[in-house]
């Protein structure tokens, strides 16, 4: 397999194990009869921190971006090539990159979130309210005022890119494996506590569109919508946001680090 199938194979991987994990942890929190019922937005930000946590470790081939904010952040911020310099893995960042980057993304998300489905199958049969169904899959604002929500995703997601790309100055390559695992999930951790709670951050566009996308196709018992008139916010608010810091860092980090 070439390089650039190897970089496809493991952001598919390593979305899939994010998404996986992420969105099994609300779940367990939201759906009814779980062992986890009503375990709080603290548990489901901790279980997103290790789900990030999971998904960095099987994706250091790629340089674990898992998140196309994070790729297109690094673009913005003069990347050249993608993937791991030490492991051999490295390619050009051409179009083609981004879109396998990103489109590897998008169909490990949608995987990770049908096998949620099937993980928690008989919860999702035994809850009676629709939103609780679709919050397994994907964000949802607290207060829905598109503009505020679109400003909460941009702040959020500038934190996470404009960090991973300051220890990057210091680390191999870029990415969420230039941090390491553990501080890159602390940092989610971090931005869920300090920022989640009007959006539910997504932080990442893969992250929300593909299990959507799963919300929509599988056969969910009484799913209700799939609120695809929010579904922009948590695309393009991150889009924004992490290419916004990419650009911040290229004038401040110079200058910081």
């Amino acid at each position: 397999m070439d390089n650039l199938g190897v970089l496809f194979l493991s952001e598919l991987v390593g979305t899939a194990m994010l998404v996986l994990l992420g969105c099994g942890v609300v779940a367990n929190v939201a759906l009814a009869k779980n062992k986890g019922l009503g375990g709080g937005f603290l548990m489901v930000n901790i279980g997103w921190g290790l789900a990030v946590f999971a998904g960095v470790i099987v994706s250091y081939a790629s340089g674990a971006h898992i998140n196309p904010a994070v790729t297109l952040g690094l673009v913005a911020n003069g990347a050249t090539e993608f993937g791991n310099a030490a492991l051999g893995t490295t390619v050009a960042v051409s179009a083609v990159s981004v879109l396998a980057y990103i489109g590897a993304q998008l169909i490990g998300a949608i995987l990770g979130a049908a096998i949620v489905w099937l993980a928690y199958k008989q919860h999702f049969d035994e809850e009676p309210e629709p939103a609780n169904k679709l919050g397994v899959f994907s964000t949802g604002p607290a207060i829905r005022s598109y503009g505020w929500n679109l400003v909460t995703e941009i702040i959020g997601t500038f934190v996470l890119v404009f960090v991973v790309i300051g220890f990057g100055r210091n680390g191999d390559g870029g990415g969420l494996a230039a941090l390491g695992a553990l501080p890159v999930a602390l940092l989610v951790i971090g931005i869920g506590a300090s920022l989640g709670g009007p959006t539910g951050y997504a932080i990442n566009p893969a992250r929300d569109l593909g299990p959507r996308i799963a919300h929509f196709l599988l056969p969910i018992k009484g799913k209700g919508s799939s609120d695809w008139s929010y579904s922009w916010v948590p695309i393009v608010g991150p889009i924004i946001g992490g290419m916004l810091a990419g650009w911040a860092a290229l004038v401040l980090l110079p200058v910081l680090t």
